[in-house]
């Protein structure tokens, strides 16, 4: 048993698809399925037949599977255009909060300082309050 799965890992290593883990071709990894794609990319019916036959699988198995490998740089690209889209709101929304909260300190500190003043004169003055 151990040497079936040495075989199985060697021939992987040099690029052949030898998915047979026992598993149904549902379940196989993403690499075998890639493999597969790869494997079958440049035959014609009649060969993609014939390899089916051999392999137990489906053509429309195949096919999806390299919709899929054909498709995913498609999606890292969206996602990467989504994610730089976030990020630029994100910077946006940063810097607006920015400039509130800077406007905030100011107003802050202007009343630090106008209650200050107002301290200074009812001490020099006196409290005008009581009248």
């Amino acid at each position: 048993m151990n040497r079936w799965y040495k075989w199985r890992k060697d021939a992987r290593a040099v690029g052949t698809a030898i998915p047979g883990n026992g598993q149904t071709s549902d379940k196989w990894n993403s690499q075998d399925k890639f493999l597969i794609v790869m494997e079958t990319f440049m035959l014609n019916e009649l060969e993609l037949a014939e390899y089916c036959r051999k392999k137990g699988l489906y053509r429309e198995q195949i096919e999806a599977w390299r919709n899929v490998c054909l498709q995913a740089n498609g999606q890292a690209f969206d996602q990467e255009k989504q994610l730089d889209v976030q990020l630029k709101d994100e910077q946006k929304r940063a810097k607006e909060l920015e400039k509130d909260l800077q406007k905030k300190e100011k107003a802050l500190a202007e009343a630090a300082a106008l209650l200050l003043l107002r301290k200074k004169a009812q001490a020099i003055w006196g409290d005008d309050e009581d009248e």
